[in-house]
């Protein structure tokens, strides 16, 4: 290993050591000598932890989605950039919006170091190149009605920091989701989304509970974000796709529920309206044919509850 090599895995392991998800857990030192019942018992009670840290920076996350509500209604996009697990998790809670929301697959995006094949697996190197993470923004046309998700545990990855210090170069609003505190990935963003979850179960193993807490803040995000911008009539997905069999299913129940019609008339709605979910609640809720329906949701941006006080 020549000197320079040495120099940097150096200063890359005194790095790690600032970093709260690569600390070991005391409380886990022993898990390799516990019955399997013993592991799972530690495992959960570490889990237990996380939705309570969650919970504490709800004022921030509270901000990043009131900025990507207005994003969406200027016509922005939502866009998750991250590398390993954290790509991995942006892009499945990206995937999800389509067929929950009835949203363009554009609107929310979800971009992973290395491309779609680091999915699945990983890809040597991706993870540091700076220049990349730029590529990959400059490929989907990052604008400055966006808002750019940069998703790294560590707050330390430099793919992400990248992107997001790009981000700001480019008028973007840029949230940085971390499990761990750093200067640099606090000052690379406008919202910082930091949930302290602690060392790992299993050290540097940041798939766990630092995955579990992006997964849950991920959540937030979208399912807010798409519930200010009349997504959901009640707490019902009241925009999702009927697109195969058992989404169609879900959105004649969806009906049934909504309105306290039966089956056949929640059927019939959604044929007339073209099995759109939300346009057939508003049918049989007020009487109004498809057209005039359809001019009222437009009317009132897509809020149901608007356009049902409307028509009364």
């Amino acid at each position: 290993m020549s000197t320079m090599l040495m120099k940097k895995q150096s200063e890359l392991i005194d790095e790690l050591k600032t970093i709260t998800t690569e600390g070991q857990n005391p409380d886990t030192l022993d898990i390799d000598m516990l019955d399997v019942t013993g592991v799972l018992e530690k495992i959960n009670h570490e889990d237990q932890k996380i939705a309570n840290i969650v919970k504490l920076i709800i004022p921030e996350i509270a901000k990043a989605v009131e900025k990507i509500v207005e994003a969406f209604a200027n016509g922005g996009r939502l866009i998750y950039i991250g590398a390993g697990t954290s790509g991995r998790l942006g892009v499945l809670d990206a995937v999800e919006c389509p067929p929950t929301f009835s949203v363009s697959e554009q609107q929310v995006l979800g971009i992973i170091a290395g491309g779609d094949k680091a999915i699945k697996k990983a890809v040597e190197g991706a993870e540091d190149s700076e220049s990349l993470a730029i590529e990959d923004l400059k490929a989907v046309k990052l604008e400055a009605k966006d808002v750019l998700v940069g998703i790294a545990a560590s707050g330390r990855t430099p793919y992400v920091l990248s992107a997001m210090n790009y981000g700001k170069t480019m008028g973007a609003t840029v949230v940085g989701l971390s499990c761990s505190y750093n200067d640099k990935f606090a000052q690379a963003n406008d919202i910082n989304l930091c949930a302290v979850v602690g060392a790992e179960v299993l050290t540097g193993s940041t798939r766990m509970k630092s995955g579990t807490a992006q997964k849950l803040i991920l959540n937030m995000l979208t399912t807010a974000s798409m519930i200010r911008s009349g997504k959901t009539y009640r707490n019902l997905m009241i925009d999702v796709s009927a697109s195969n069999e058992k989404l169609y299913a879900r959105a004649v129940r969806i009906v049934m529920q909504a309105t306290e019609c039966d089956f056949q008339c929640a059927q019939k709605a959604l044929n007339m309206a073209d099995n759109n979910t939300k346009l057939a609640t508003l049918m049989v809720l007020t009487g109004l044919d498809a057209t005039t329906a359809k001019a009222s949701l437009l009317k009132n941006k897509g809020f149901l509850r608007k356009a049902i006080e409307q028509s009364e």
